[in-house]
């Protein structure tokens, strides 16, 4: 079986009860802490108008994990590029490169990270986004290099800094352009679990070496929730299954505590669509998540695993990380 990384998604998750001051404390308090157990990387992702995720202004956020930890990677899963100017992003990894170099990793996604009508609000053109999108790569990848220095525009700073950009996907649409532009290429199973294996597929037999990357390199992103009892991770994961039925409902609030039973809250059809989408999530106790973490590898034999856990109390995240870890050097005997 294929030996993998393993690396921290973290959507800055506002808890009801807590404030959005309150988030970002934990969300370096779990950097620290993943960093300690000797994860490769923490990312942070990009959303808008949800009161569940303080993440939106993704570069100020990673600044403030990169400054407050000292060897792990930090970066974005991603910022959704076409929400922004390449300029002004080229610009912001640069300033954050500058200040740590060698820490920080640039991923980017198409997707909006919110509703239709911000959205509009971000100014984006639906219309244009999938010929935007691959054209703001590659004027990223101009700003970043080194031949840009006789441009009239340039990144100042960014310019010929090794900042490495990662694609994103949620379908099958990305794998193709990752694959074409010789990327390393993350898929948010986490969400969006229904294509996941068709993507890696895609972008495993059209991969074109660049400069960039002379094999394909995958992530693939999952939900993961780890405790010292099966009992008590299969609990917390219910601040999980409300999360999604949130989603569902289109309810943007805070995340909610942990319950005791999921009936009283979801019906039928709800409790049918979430655990679909949660297909390949990991839950239980260490034994568990070692065998779930063999099965997870045997089918897919990702270069990354990237971890998210909606747990409320975040004493019991931190622990869950701790287990995914040891559970993960039990699988290969480090």
């Amino acid at each position: 079986m294929k030996n993998f990384e393993i690396s921290v998604l973290d959507l800055a998750p506002v808890k009801q009860g807590k404030t959005v001051h309150d988030t970002f404390q934990d969300s370096l308090s779990l950097a620290n802490h993943a960093e300690g157990l000797d994860y490769k990387r923490f990312w942070l992702a990009e959303h808008h108008n949800m009161e569940s995720i303080a993440s939106s202004a993704t570069s100020v956020l990673i600044g403030f994990i990169a400054n407050g930890t000292k060897k792990i990677r930090v970066g974005s899963g991603g910022i959704m590029l076409p929400n922004h100017s390449s300029l002004v992003i080229a610009e912001q990894f640069g300033t954050l490169e500058s200040l740590f170099p060698g820490r920080i990793d640039l991923g980017l996604g198409r997707a909006p990270g919110t509703d239709g009508l911000t959205a509009q609000a971000l100014g984006r053109n639906p219309a244009s986004i999938n010929e935007q999108f691959p054209r703001q790569i590659l004027e990223l990848q101009k700003y970043f290099s080194k031949e840009n220095s006789n441009a009239l525009v340039r990144a100042i700073p960014g310019e010929g800094l090794d900042i490495p950009l990662y694609i994103l996907g949620s379908s099958t649409d990305s794998a193709f352009l990752a694959a074409e532009l010789g990327l390393p290429y993350a898929f948010a199973g986490h969400f969006a679990p229904e294509q996941m294996e068709m993507a890696f597929n895609i972008y495993r037999e059209h991969f074109e070496p660049s400069k960039y990357l002379n094999q394909p390199y995958i992530i693939a992103c999952i939900n993961g929730v780890a405790a010292e009892t099966s009992e008590e991770a299969h609990r917390m994961s219910t601040t999980l299954f409300q999360a999604f039925i949130n989603i569902i409902r289109n309810d943007r609030k805070p995340f909610a505590p942990p319950v005791d039973h999921m009936d009283d809250i979801w019906s039928p059809m709800e409790r049918s669509m979430v655990l679909q989408k949660l297909r390949y999530t990991l839950i239980g106790n260490q034994p568990e998540i070692e065998d779930q973490l063999k099965s997870f590898q045997e089918k897919f034999k990702v270069d990354e695993l990237m971890v998210n856990s909606h747990i409320y109390d975040h004493q019991k995240r931190l622990e869950s990380y701790h287990i995914f870890r040891k559970a993960k050097n039990a699988v290969f005997g480090e």
